[in-house]
């Protein structure tokens, strides 16, 4: 099961009849959805929105698996309205050499006597294209290592769950046009959701007790703070979800234009209207607002994943070294503010028992148990989805503590994957990133999505879940789709 969890609405495994009853519902669901989006272009995307965020946990032999039910029906919904009927065309058109394929849809070879076709073939790589094609790899060789995996189930259960389904919705969101007017829907319904799900987290503050996760509410028995997670099942996923949407709503805001006119371009740095002023005033209020929810999480991995989207913003809208050196700052700023801390900050670092460890909720030992599994197989690591497992095997820990084992990313593609499969990933953000910042300056959607995209990789970093998120994809997919319209060159 994976690590990342969001809001979710109460079910458990039922009988077989009720099971039935449940299909035919959510036929009946997808079927209406489907209606729609024929109807109204925009309604993808704003429900792919709306969904994002939504688990189902459903219990079955003592275990319970949290799967985005609400998400699954729209992808069902959008792939009955945009893809079957694109594969149907397809496959009754007669082959043309090729004549009809969308600009990028593979790969195009250096042109014949170009001078430079090992430089030519490195820009095809680093486009839209290549993004697309680095991203099936990856799920072909995460379906592949899942072969010599210890624990299959889970990787096809990642497979199944995660990779297949967010790869659908991200081959549709790519081919959404994303005109000012969704663009700024999509981030409204999202900032809506935010502050929504931060109120939930006041209330449960205050009353010190959660909705949901007994297992967050009895750690938190036993801490001397309480960790708020509103109708998430982890505080940093809440976090991490605060973080990307404070991150794109701080573009919008420092590009000193109204969340109407988001994507329209202009210059930075003009004077505001009495209306924008008021706009202006409204989300710096709205980000005081979700700031602090997130401090209420107490989730370290997601005040950093904040922090860098803002320094990025800071920036493209000041100047790298400006903002470079104010973020240098802030750090050291705040390494002396952890060491000087006093004993009610929570650091972890404090006491007979304060160490790294417990500063970082023991994620130190996890990684440096992932490092060990990585130097026994460094070449083909344990299989797909078989960190877990491993790590209980060699550590001789309970199944407990084994769950959190994957809180650091690359260190899990490396036990899992190895060499092959962190060559895999390390091309992938590469990709990534040069598709996200190219260009990206001129736009200020396109370095929000940017900024998301660099976020959600720290987190990864110190937290969970990459390919396994639904974010990722999405940021990918607006990313991709916006690079294209920005400049269609870029898509080779």
């Amino acid at each position: 099961m994976s690590v990342l969890a969001g809001p979710a609405l109460a079910a458990s495994l039922p009988s077989t009849g009720t099971l039935v009853a449940a299909a035919l519902a959510a036929l009946a669901v997808v079927a209406a959805l489907a209606a729609l989006m024929r109807r109204h272009a925009a309604a993808l995307p704003l429900l792919a929105v709306l969904a994002l965020p939504f688990r189902v946990p459903i219990s079955a032999d003592g275990r319970t698996v949290n799967l985005l039910v609400p998400l699954y029906l729209v992808i069902a919904a959008g792939a009955i309205v945009q893809l079957l009927p694109r594969l149907a065309r397809a496959g009754l058109r007669p082959s043309r050499g090729g004549r009809g394929r969308s600009r990028g849809s593979r790969l195009s070879p250096p042109p014949a006597g170009d001078p430079r076709p090992s430089l030519t073939r490195m820009r095809s790589w680093l486009s839209p294209s290549g993004l697309e094609w680095v991203l099936l790899a990856a799920v072909a060789l995460y379906a592949l290592q899942a072969v010599y995996s210890s624990d299959r189930a889970k990787a096809a259960e990642n497979l199944a769950f995660f990779y297949v389904p967010f790869g659908l919705l991200f081959v549709m969101l790519r081919d959404v046009r994303w005109t000012r007017w969704l663009i700024a829907r999509c981030l409204g319904l999202a900032v809506a959701l935010a502050v929504l799900f931060a109120g939930v987290g006041f209330v449960e503050y205050y009353r010190k007790s959660l909705f949901l996760n007994p297992k967050v509410v009895a750690a938190d028995q036993y801490a001397n703070y309480f960790r708020v997670n509103s109708v998430f099942f982890d505080p940093s996923i809440y976090g991490r979800f605060l973080a990307l949407v404070m991150i794109a709503l701080m573009a919008v805001l420092l590009a000193g234009r109204p969340a109407a006119e988001l994507g329209g371009g202009g210059r930075r740095g003009t004077p505001l209207a009495p209306a924008d002023r008021r706009g202006t005033l409204l989300g710096a209020a709205v980000l005081l607002w979700l700031l602090a929810g997130m401090v209420t999480s107490f989730s370290q991995s997601s005040i950093a994943a904040l922090l860098l989207g803002l320094a990025i913003l800071g920036g493209w809208c000041w100047g790298v070294r400006p903002a470079a050196l104010l973020s240098a700052g802030l750090v050291a700023l705040a390494l002396v503010f952890v060491l000087v801390a006093p004993v009610s900050l929570h650091f972890g670092l404090k006491g007979a028992g304060g160490s790294a460890a417990n500063a970082t909720s023991g994620r130190t030992t996890l990684v440096s148990g992932g490092l060990e599994l990585f130097a026994k197989r460094p070449l083909q690591g344990y299989g797909s989805g078989s960190f877990e497992t491993e790590y209980k095997r060699h550590s001789h820990t309970d199944a407990e503590n084994a769950t959190s084992a994957s809180h650091t990313i690359p260190i899990t593609v490396a036990a899992e994957q190895g060499v092959v499969g962190l060559a895999m990933y390390a091309a992938l953000l590469a990709i990534a990133f040069t598709v996200l910042f190219r260009g990206a300056g001129r736009s200020p959607p396109r370095i929000a999505l940017a900024a998301c995209f660099a976020a959600l990789v720290l987190h990864t970093w110190t937290y969970a879940d990459f390919l396994e998120d639904p974010f990722t994809w999405a940021l990918l997919a607006v990313g991709v789709a916006l690079a294209r319209q920005q400049s269609p060159a870029a898509s080779v």
